[in-house]
C-alpha cells in the first residue's frame, strides 16, 4: 500500500506549517475556502430546485441541489486532487472546524471516492493539536452540512431573486444578512437627524478642602429617576430652579452627613470571541472588522493562535493549567483560588475554544522578527486578554460622600484601585479619583457653587466595532460573517467611512427605504435573527432544513416577491439613444443570438454586443455576457473571448455530480 497520506485544508498559509508537524510521508494540499458553488442555471440561475408540497397528510419537500467549480482554479484543483487520491493510503479532510469548514468537506466526500476517507478537526495548529485529530478522527457532522447548505440556499434565493428589484435604483443588490445590517446603519443616520436637542443644567459646587460635588436631590428622598454620574449633577430643566438651587447652596452651611466606604470585586473578562475581537480590534488598534480577521487568519496558519471564528468562551483545561502556572512564576499574587470559566451563550459552539495564544512562553522578541508589526499588534491584544481572564479580580475601593446644606443634599465620589489582578494585562478600569480625609458631621469651606448649561447631544454613527458588537447583540448573522456584512455594504457604495463612522450614502438610504416599503421583514432584526436561530436548530438536528427552506419561500419571501413587483412602480425609460441590430454570433451562456447595440450617450457613441434576451441577460449568470471591440477590432469579452470562438460552457463538474444522500428527517 502506498506509504504516503493526504491532508486537505483549507488555506495554503497552513501547508508550510503542518509540513513541519507531519513529516515527509505527507501530501498536503489547500482547497481555498470554498471550491465549489451552486451552478448558475435553472430557474434564475439558482442552481437548486424546490419540489415542495406542504399540503396533505405527508407533505413532500425536497430540494436538488447542483454544483459547480468556484472557477477555473477550483477545477484544476478538483482535478488535482483526483488524481493525488488515487496514489494515497488514507485521505484526512481537515477543513475549518465550523459551519463552512463542514460544508467544504461533505464536498470532498462527494468528489473523492476513496475506502478510507476521514474528517480531522483542530483548534490550533500545534505538534500535539494537529497529531491527536489524525488520531482521532471524527464522522462528518451532516447536521452541520444541513445547515450550511441552507444558508447557501437562503442567501442565493434572497440575493438572485431579490436584487434585480433594486437594480433600477442603481444598486447592486439585497441580501440576507446585509440588508438588516444596512438598516442598522441607516436607522441611526434617521435617528440623529430627527433628534431634538433638550436644554438642561448641571449643579456643582467646589470646597476648600479640594473636591467638587455635585447636586443629588432636595428633600429628604432621592429623585426616583436619577440620572447623575460622576462628573454630573442630577439634571435640572428650568433655569430659575437651577439659578434658586445656587443661590441655596451659596448661602447655607455645608455639612457632611455620610460616607459610605464599599470594597468591589471586579471579574476578569473572558477571553476573546470573533465579534469580541473585532470590537477590540477596532477600538484599540484601529483595525477594521475585515483586516482583524485576515490579520487573525495569518496568525493562526502560522499557528500561534486557535481558530479565530468562534462564538464559545471556553478555554482547554490544558491552557488553563498552563496560565496559572505562569502567573504563579511570573505573578504570583494574580492567581486567584479556582480556576476561572466562562459561561457562554446558548447558541455557542462549546466544541470550540476561545481565541487564544498557542504558547504561552513563545519569546516575544524572537516572534517580532517572525510576523509583521500589525500581526504581532494583534497577538499581543490576544495574549494579554486570554492570560487576563485567568487572573484574580481587581479590587477597587469606591467612596460616596453626603453633603447636606439645608435641605440640598450634593454627593461626592472617589475611587482607589487597591489591586489590578486582571487589569495588570486588561486594563478596563477608570482612572483614580482621590478625595481627601473627612469625616462625618466636619463642615466644609464653600469655594464655589455655580451651574453649567448644557444640551443633550444626539447618538452618534456607528463605528465599525459598534456595528459588530450590535448584530451580535440583535443576533443579525454569525461570527463567520460579521466582518463580511460590513465590508459588503461599503463595497456596494450603501456606505462610507466618514472619520471613522459608518454614513449612509444616498444610494443606501434609498435602498434601505425600497426594502422598507416593499420588503420589510428583510431589514428587520428580529426577523434576521430568527432565521439565523433556524439555521442553528438545523444545525443541532433540531429541525430539517429542506422543509424548512420550502416553508419559508413559499409562506413568506415568494409572495413578498410578488406583492413587491405588483406595487413597484414602473422605472423611467433610460435617456440612453441606441439601434439594436441581429448578428451571426450566439450567447455563451443561453445559446441564444447575440444583438449589437449601437448606443449614444451625450458626446459619448459606442457598440457592443450582448444577449438579445433582455430579461435574461441583466441576471447574474448574464451579466458578464457583454462584448467590446479591442484595439484590434475584434469582439472581446475577458471571460468568454470572442463569440463564437470557444465552448462556452459554465463550468459545472457534469462528470461528478453524485453527491452524499441529504437527510430527510422526518418531524412530527
Amino acid at each position: 500500500m502506498n506509504q504516503y497520506q493526504l491532508l486537505i485544508v483549507e488555506s495554503p498559509g497552513k501547508i508550510k506549517k503542518l509540513r513541519k508537524i507531519l513529516g515527509a510521508n505527507w501530501i498536503i494540499k489547500a482547497t481555498m475556502g470554498h471550491f465549489r458553488t451552486l451552478a448558475n442555471d435553472g430557474e434564475d440561475n439558482l442552481g437548486f430546485d424546490m419540489e415542495c408540497d406542504c399540503v396533505g397528510t405527508q407533505p413532500t419537500d425536497r430540494i436538488s441541489l447542483r454544483w459547480q467549480p468556484k472557477d477555473s482554479k477550483s477545477k484544476k484543483l478538483i482535478k488535482e486532487l483526483k488524481e493525488t487520491a488515487k496514489k494515497v493510503s488514507r485521505i484526512c479532510i481537515a477543513s475549518d472546524p465550523d459551519r463552512e469548514g463542514e460544508v467544504i468537506a461533505w464536498h470532498l466526500y462527494s468528489i473523492l471516492s476513496h475506502p478510507n476517507i476521514v474528517r480531522v478537526t483542530y483548534s490550533e495548529i500545534t505538534d500535539k493539536a494537529v497529531k491527536y485529530a489524525i488520531a482521532n478522527p471524527q464522522s462528518l457532522n451532516t447536521d452541520l452540512v444541513d445547515s450550511g447548505l441552507a444558508r447557501s440556499c437562503l442567501d442565493k434565493l434572497v440575493g438572485f431573486r431579490g436584487s434585480p428589484l433594486v437594480w433600477n435604483l442603481g444598486a447592486k443588490s439585497v441580501g440576507r444578512v446585509q440588508s438588516a445590517v444596512l438598516h442598522l446603519v441607516c436607522d441611526r443616520a434617521k435617528e440623529i437627524t430627527n433628534f431634538i436637542p433638550v436644554e438642561y443644567f448641571s449643579i456643582f459646587t467646589e470646597y476648600a478642602e479640594g473636591f467638587k460635588a455635585y447636586f443629588s436631590h432636595r428633600g429628604t428622598k432621592a429623585s426616583p429617576v436619577c440620572d447623575q454620574d460622576d462628573e454630573e449633577s442630577n439634571r435640572i430643566y428650568q433655569e430659575p430652579e437651577a439659578r434658586e438651587l445656587v443661590a441655596l447652596a451659596q448661602s447655607s452651611i455645608h455639612r457632611i452627613s455620610n460616607i459610605d466606604r464599599k470594597k468591589l470585586y471586579k471579574k476578569p473578562p473572558p477571553p476573546f470571541i470573533t465579534s469580541t475581537l473585532q470590537q477590540a480590534s477596532g477600538s484599540k488598534l484601529g483595525f477594521s472588522p475585515d483586516r482583524t480577521m485576515k490579520l487573525a487568519q495569518s496568525l493562526y496558519e502560522k499557528g500561534l493562535i486557535t481558530y479565530m471564528r468562534t462564538d464559545s468562551v471556553a478555554l482547554s483545561d490544558d491552557f488553563i493549567k498552563a496560565a496559572r502556572l505562569w502567573l504563579q512564576e511570573k505573578d504570583s499574587k494574580n492567581v486567584p483560588q479556582k480556576a476561572t470559566k466562562f459561561k457562554a451563550n446558548k447558541s455557542a459552539q462549546e466544541a470550540h475554544e476561545a481565541i487564544r495564544q498557542s504558547d504561552l512562553t513563545y519569546p516575544s522578541t524572537q516572534l517580532k522578527q517572525e510576523i509583521s508589526q500589525e500581526e504581532f499588534s494583534l497577538y499581543l491584544l490576544i495574549w494579554k486578554r486570554a492570560i487576563a481572564s485567568q487572573c484574580a479580580p481587581a479590587t477597587i475601593a469606591k467612596t460616596t460622600v453626603s453633603i447636606k446644606a439645608r435641605d440640598i443634599t450634593w454627593i461626592a465620589k472617589g475611587q482607589i484601585v487597591e489591586f489590578l489582578g486582571y487589569a495588570r494585562y486588561w486594563n478596563n478600569l477608570s482612572a483614580d479619583s482621590l478625595l481627601p480625609e473627612l469625616a462625618i458631621g466636619q463642615i466644609l469651606g464653600l469655594n464655589k457653587a455655580e451651574f453649567q448649561k448644557k444640551r443633550t447631544s444626539p447618538p452618534s454613527p456607528y463605528n465599525e466595532p459598534q456595528l459588530v458588537a450590535l448584530m451580535e447583540k440583535k443576533g443579525i448573522g454569525r461570527p463567520s460573517t460579521y466582518s463580511s456584512s460590513i465590508k459588503t455594504i461599503k463595497n456596494r457604495k450603501y456606505v462610507k467611512l466618514s472619520q471613522k463612522k459608518l454614513i449612509p450614502t444616498d444610494l443606501g438610504m434609498t435602498v434601505d427605504s425600497f426594502l422598507g416599503n416593499y420588503l420589510a421583514e428583510l431589514i428587520d432584526a428580529k426577523f434576521t435573527a430568527k432565521m439565523e436561530s433556524n439555521l442553528d436548530a438545523i444545525a443541532l438536528g433540531e429541525k430539517a432544513w429542506q422543509p424548512y427552506l420550502c416553508n419559508w419561500n413559499q409562506k413568506y419571501f415568494a409572495p413578498a416577491l410578488s406583492s413587491a413587483k405588483l406595487t413597484i412602480p414602473k422605472s423611467p425609460v433610460s435617456k440612453t439613444n441606441g439601434t439594436v441590430t441581429s448578428t451571426e454570433y450566439t450567447c455563451p451562456v443561453c445559446k441564444k443570438e447575440l444583438e449589437r447595440y449601437d448606443y449614444s450617450k451625450g458626446k459619448h457613441a459606442g457598440s457592443l454586443l450582448r444577449c438579445s434576451d433582455s430579461q435574461a441577460r441583466f441576471k447574474p449568470g448574464h451579466k458578464n455576457v457583454v462584448f467590446y471591440r479591442s484595439s484590434q477590432g475584434h469582439w472581446w469579452n475577458k471571460e468568454f473571448g470572442q463569440p463564437n470562438q470557444r465552448k462556452n460552457i459554465k463550468d459545472c463538474d457534469r462528470s461528478n455530480r453524485k453527491s452524499p444522500p441529504i437527510r430527510l428527517k422526518t418531524r412530527s
